[in-house]
């Protein structure tokens, strides 16, 4: 994989123990900003101080650790609020029986162990089969807020990431109104495998977004496409809670998802899931099943 001049904050594991840091210019490495940053004890610590820049600033340094050496984590150790946006992108209404579009988005969250890192299997639990992929364009919060217009949402994001929104489809559907059971298995999502800062960002319109299975291209769209654009999620969201520093939203899904095929089609253990946007990266998982035994 090779990684353009750009700058990328991540988590990551060793056999010494658990850091952050920054992908070297090179590619080669991680520079450990644990070690360089005062104060700030995680990566989730560093956002909500507001230090990115101060922490971009070491980019230029010689990698502490081989790029071989490490395992992913997810991006943020615990964020606090974890906001999902569906049926988003263009055409996913009429992925539906009920094709109509709502006048507000749907909104929905997910928990922190729900996610797992680049490189981390997701894990397929022993109680359903449909596991199925989303792949998304995430954002982070930077600043926090309430009721934040519009046109203000770039302040209030610290950078974008990658997400596999993974679902266990029939768990979706085990009452009249539910998502929450199906998009909370631990491990059965990603988020990944940086952070870029949102000022090495441009439109976010111009940003294409595939998922692809095994090679496969399932998904392909760009958030030109999106009936509520990213800074509206931003203000929507903020206008019934308070945003804060380290939140993250997982932005939608374009057309595509294993259970819109006919007929559907699950991901199975060996497969792998990659979720990808040139000019931040991609987010590649294998697909495991869980063991028996929990």
């Amino acid at each position: 994989m090779s990684f353009p001049m750009t700058t990328r904050f991540l988590r990551y594991a060793t056999t010494e123990g658990t850091g952050y840091g920054l992908i070297s210019a090179d590619g080669t490495g991680v520079i450990d900003l644990s070690r360089r940053i005062h104060g700030a004890g995680d990566f989730d610590e560093l956002i909500a101080q507001g230090r990115l820049d101060e922490a971009g600033a070491f980019a230029s340094e010689q990698p502490d650790v081989d790029l071989g050496e490490i395992t992913y984590q997810r991006l943020l150790r615990w964020p606090s609020k974890i906001f999902c946006i569906g049926v988003n992108y263009g055409g996913r209404s009429g992925e539906y029986s009920d094709s109509t579009d709502a006048p507000y988005p749907s909104v929905f969250v997910r928990f922190p162990d729900s996610l797992t890192g680049h490189g981390q299997p997701l894990i397929r639990p022993v109680e359903s089969v449909q596991l199925d992929y989303e792949g998304e364009i995430t954002v982070v919060i930077g600043t926090g807020g309430r009721r934040i217009p519009v046109e203000q949402a770039r302040n209030h994001i610290a950078g974008v990431s990658l997400g596999n929104e993974g679902t266990i489809r029939d768990w979706v559907r085990h009452a009249k109104f539910n998502v929450t059971q199906g998009k909370n298995w631990p491990s059965s999502g990603a988020l990944g495998p940086w952070l870029v800062p949102l000022d090495e960002i441009g439109d976010f319109d111009d940003l294409r977004l595939t998922t692809s299975v095994n090679g496969e291209v399932r998904q392909d769209d760009t958030p030109a496409s999106m009936k509520y654009p990213i800074a509206y999620q931003v203000h929507y969201l903020s206008t019934f809670t308070e945003l804060r520093p380290g939140d993250v939203i997982f932005t939608g899904t374009p057309t595509g998802a294993g259970a819109r095929q006919s007929p559907p089609v699950w991901l199975q253990p060996g497969d792998v899931v990659e979720v990808t946007v040139p000019g931040i990266g991609t987010l590649r998982n294998p697909i495991a099943a869980e063991s028996h035994d929990g």
